[in-house]
Parts: C-alpha cells; sequence; structure tokens
C-alpha cells in the first residue's frame, strides 16, 4: 500500500512539474494575448531616434506600421531583432513601414545592439520608459505592435515574433 501511495505521489509531482514548466519556461514562440490595446487608436508622437533625429509615428501619415519593442539587456530580442531587420531587408513588407522602440536602455548599448541586428529601420530611444510603459502600456520585452494606417492597434503580439507571425501580422495589415 506504501509503495502505490508513493508512486501516486510521484506521478502527481511530475506532472505538476510539467505543468509548471510548461508556465513559466522561456520560448521564442510569439503568444497572442487579449490587451486593451487592440481596437485603440494611438496618438501621434516624434520622440528622439536612437541614431539622432527624430522618429514620428508613420501612422499619422496614412501608412500601415509595425512597431518592435527592445532593448539591448533582452535576450529573447537577440533572437528577434535580427530576424525582423531581416525579413524588412528583403522588401517582404511592401508598403507597410516598420519602426523599433529601444526601450529602457543605454544609448550605446541600444545603438551597439541595433547596428549589430542588421537594423535599418527607425529606432526611438525611449530611455525611461515612456512610450514602451506608458503610450503603450508594456511592462515587459520584446513586444509587437500591428497598427493601420489610421492609427488604430490591430494586434498586439507578446514575445519574440516568429517570421510567420510578423508576416501574418502585416499582411493583416495590407
Amino acid at each position: 500500500m506504501m509503495l502505490i501511495s508513493l508512486g501516486l505521489g510521484l506521478v502527481v509531482a511530475l506532472l505538476l512539474i510539467g505543468v509548471v514548466t510548461a508556465f513559466t519556461s522561456s520560448s521564442t514562440t510569439t503568444t497572442l494575448l487579449p490587451t486593451t490595446l487592440v481596437g485603440t487608436t494611438l496618438p501621434a508622437f516624434h520622440e528622439p531616434g536612437l541614431h539622432g533625429g527624430t522618429v514620428r509615428a508613420p501612422w499619422a501619415e496614412g501608412h500601415p506600421t509595425v512597431v518592435v519593442f527592445f532593448a539591448s539587456f533582452c535576450a529573447p530580442c537577440h533572437e528577434e531583432l535580427p530576424r525582423v531587420a531581416s525579413v524588412v531587408g528583403a522588401g517582404a513588407l511592401d508598403n507597410v513601414r516598420v519602426i523599433g522602440v529601444d526601450a529602457n536602455d543605454v544609448l550605446s548599448a541600444g545603438q551597439a545592439f541595433a547596428t549589430k541586428a542588421g537594423v535599418r529601420f527607425p529606432v526611438v530611444f525611449d530611455a525611461n520608459g515612456s512610450l514602451t510603459s506608458g503610450t503603450f502600456g508594456f511592462e515587459s520585452l520584446p513586444e509587437t505592435v500591428f497598427v493601420s494606417a489610421r492609427g488604430v492597434v490591430r494586434e498586439v503580439l507578446f514575445g519574440a515574433v516568429s517570421t510567420h507571425d510578423l508576416l501574418a501580422g502585416v499582411t493583416a495589415l495590407r
């Protein structure tokens, strides 16, 4: 009887470990979660650029936009950002604009990371996270937001975006 109890206890413990691992493990797949941001109209902004100048919200000029939030200290961002830069560089997005937001980062670290990742699209330097956590309400990175030409948030992807999900989101914006 004691062996049966121990066996059942072991099975339950292994199941609990599996469930906890599934919910807490790091993954590079994109998770789509409901958010109050979807359906809202974003304000137009003009913010300092990571490499100087000013980055303006493309939807203010009628362009559908993908906004990619990242930081040099974000481990999943090191996998995601080069992938996004590659897709953008391949010209697969047609008329959809892409901007990055380097959040809560050190300027030199953000610049080095974006350069190493091959980023050629405009990047906002959000040093204190006011755009990231204020306007968009994000508390973690990376995040990807798909915005219509009229500034309406169509979709928010939490976590590192896959190429498939990035292209699907872009297709939905066209």
